[in-house]
């Protein structure tokens, strides 16, 4: 999100909830009536099942402001408690690897963020990476982790 981003107002300890993912559960039928107007708000908690802001207006308010970086500090415990992965000091931004929350197989973006392990493309598929799944152990989101357990993972 250029010219957006979530920054330590203080340090954040490793472990510390960073942020707790607000919304309306929804299915997939109900995602696609609104996603033109809460999109990029909102996560996929289970199989055809998304958290997302009810109405265009409640975006703001849901919309967490977590940009990618293929070297992250935050992660997810659970579906929607977001916690830093290590300390971070006060005034850095907080990032998270988006293949421990993006699951949909259409996403593609270029990442420039400039990460020494920078994958350059970011997919929807980026979790099924073992390398990744070793890296950020306890970090994916619960419906990733079930994904690519149940896959053999």
């Amino acid at each position: 999100m250029r010219g957006r981003g979530l920054f330590a107002r203080d340090t954040i300890r490793a472990g510390e909830i960073v942020a707790v993912k607000g919304g309306v559960v929804m299915d997939a039928a109900a995602l696609a009536r609104v996603r033109d107007e809460v999109a990029p708000a909102e996560i996929q908690i289970e199989d055809g099942l998304y958290i997302a802001p009810g109405r265009a207006e409640d975006v703001d308010a849901n919309l967490l402001c977590l940009n990618h970086s293929c070297n992250p500090n935050v992660g997810v415990r659970g579906q929607i408690t977001f916690v830093a992965m290590r300390d971070v000091p006060a005034g850095a931004e907080l990032t998270i690897d988006y293949a421990m929350i993006d699951g949909d197989p259409a996403e593609r973006m270029a990442c420039t963020c400039g990460a020494p392990e920078c994958r350059g493309i970011i997919t929807g598929t980026d979790w099924r990476l073992k390398e990744l799944q070793r890296r950020y152990s306890g970090y994916f989101s619960r419906y990733l982790h079930d994904r690519f357990v149940a896959d053999g993972g």
